[in-house]
């Protein structure tokens, strides 16, 4: 349903590897300005690519998969002429989730598309869709063994989807990433929603949406979230900035809370579900954007914190560049204090939003969310406990707390607190 943990950065994917290869985090994707480059085990050279190198290519040839299947390239399907009014700040959201919720109704089940694959052929796609889950999003994918089977084998394929969109801005090949590139890569998107797979781990997606209610739409959005990511530095209002969450990890509660199911007893709508999800998903990214704000000044010359809020503040662009330390202290200025503050106020409201409905989720859903929420929220608090210094110091929960966080997880998963007090309205 929601955001998975923050993503760390694949091995090269610009390679096809033929056998056992393979996308936050949260679920699953945080903006490439925010994430950190990590060291993974052995076997996670082994997962497969994205294709980057693929799609920086002119064309895209037929790939021949394990199983011995031949598939071309797919087209995209969506229809040319005059383009309909481009839609801004949270109609984009609004949109998304009208399109999910109808799906939802609609076709509780799925689509039921054919696949090309074989059952062998599938089996060792979410194979390979699980390694990289566990390699990269180690409590989620922990998490992901309480649900059944089938849905914790769609939710990799989800996570492995946005992973491989994630790395064509952030991974190896990310300096080779066009605009045009990207549209190749929405075409393939088409293709694995109308049942004409490009390679494997499409195949994965291909038979999710096949048996789950899940709409194309937030995966188009994510790509959208992939073009800003090349083109735009500074946000000027938090509208802005609410869009760019949503379209890199809002988008991410959309496409898992159909899979994740919704708690057989909840008898109230399903927007207040979905919205939930959107709400974590908004929370984990605006804690990503004030946890790195040093780093993405800095390295990047990115400032994702709305520019407007900080001239009401009496802060400008040039300061946040350089770090806000008071010249006579050393500390962090006070302007700079209680614009955090601020900023800490309002992500802790969307992680309230998200808490009021991840107990409307199926009861062996819960708990990976609840998790996520809580090891999230904890990042907050270490910004103000380093004294809102995002300059110099970079928040993180250490292990020992996320294992103590774990159980008190599990507990609020089993109480479903919010569920039982709904249902008695």
């Amino acid at each position: 349903m929601y955001q998975t943990p923050a993503l760390g950065q694949l091995p090269d994917l610009s390679s096809h590897v033929p056998c056992k290869q393979s996308f936050s985090t949260t679920p699953c994707r945080a903006p490439h300005s925010r994430r950190r480059h990590c060291k993974v085990a052995a076997r996670s050279n082994e997962i497969a690519t994205v294709a980057s190198a693929t799609l920086t290519q002119t064309a895209s040839p037929a790939t021949i998969q394990p199983d011995g299947t031949t598939l071309s390239a797919p087209s995209s399907s969506r229809t040319s002429g005059v383009k309909p009014r481009q839609l801004r700040g949270r109609e984009v959201e609004e949109r998304a989730l009208d399109c999910c919720i109808r799906m939802h109704q609609e076709h509780p089940n799925g689509r039921q598309m054919p696949t090309r694959f074989g059952t062998g052929g599938l089996d060792e796609a979410y194979e390979r869709c699980g390694v990289v889950t566990a390699s990269y999003a180690k409590t989620f994918y922990l998490g992901t063994q309480l649900m059944t089977p089938e849905k914790a084998k769609a939710v990799w394929a989800v996570y492995v989807w946005c992973r491989r969109t994630d790395e064509l801005v952030d991974g190896p090949n990310a300096s080779r990433i066009t605009p045009e590139a990207l549209d190749r890569w929405e075409e393939r998107l088409e293709g694995i929603f109308e049942g004409r797979p490009y390679d494997i781990l499409d195949a994965a997606l291909t038979d999710t949406v096949s048996k789950f209610p899940v709409h194309i739409q937030p995966f188009r959005d994510m790509i959208d979230g992939m073009r800003m990511d090349l083109i735009k530095s500074r946000y000027e209002t938090f509208d802005e900035l609410y869009e760019y969450c949503y379209r890199v990890a809002g988008t991410v509660g959309l496409m898992t809370t159909p899979i994740m199911g919704v708690d057989p007893s909840y008898k109230g709508p399903l927007k207040d579900v979905y919205q939930a999800a959107l709400g974590l998903g908004t929370a984990n990214q605006l804690t990503n954007i004030l946890r790195d704000v040093g780093e993405d000044a800095t390295e990047r010359d990115r400032i994702y914190v709305p520019t407007q809020e900080l001239k009401e503040f009496g802060i400008s662009e040039s300061e946040v560049s350089i770090g806000m330390f008071a010249p006579s202290t050393g500390k962090i200025d006070d302007r700079w204090q209680r614009f955090m503050q601020f900023q800490i106020k309002r992500a802790r409201e969307y992680f309230g939003q998200a808490e009021a409905g991840v107990d409307f989720l199926d009861k062996n859903a819960r708990w990976p969310v609840w998790s996520a929420l809580i090891l999230y929220r904890q990042i907050l608090d270490g910004i103000e406990k380093n004294g809102y210094n995002n300059f110099t110091k970079r928040s993180y929960v250490p292990k020992w707390k996320k294992l103590l966080s774990l159980p008190h997880a599990a507990v609020k998963a089993r109480s479903a607190v919010n569920l039982k007090a709904y249902n008695k309205l």
